[in-house]
């Protein structure tokens, strides 16, 4: 599936830095070009806690962006 906006949301903001909330039915958020509609929004050290699978089996993992590049956002799990 792709990025739904209205399930995107900041949690907190400051310095340059975005802690976000994203909350999805699909199982991966790192397919490339997920996260590309929000690339006005995102900044490359942002991190995102995300709701994974939540019409199935349910999971929270922490992602950090990477890059951003010709209109191209890429996350990874932060660990």
């Amino acid at each position: 599936m792709a990025l739904k906006l209205s399930d995107l949301s900041v949690l907190a903001y400051a310095n340059n830095f975005t802690l976000w909330h994203y909350k999805t039915v699909d199982s991966s958020v790192t397919t490339a070009g997920y996260f590309n509609n929000a690339v006005d929004m995102m900044q490359v050290g942002d991190l995102m806690i995300v709701n994974l699978d939540t019409d199935g089996t349910p999971s929270t993992k922490f992602y950090i962006v990477t890059a951003i590049s010709g209109g191209a956002v890429t996350v990874v799990v932060y660990v």
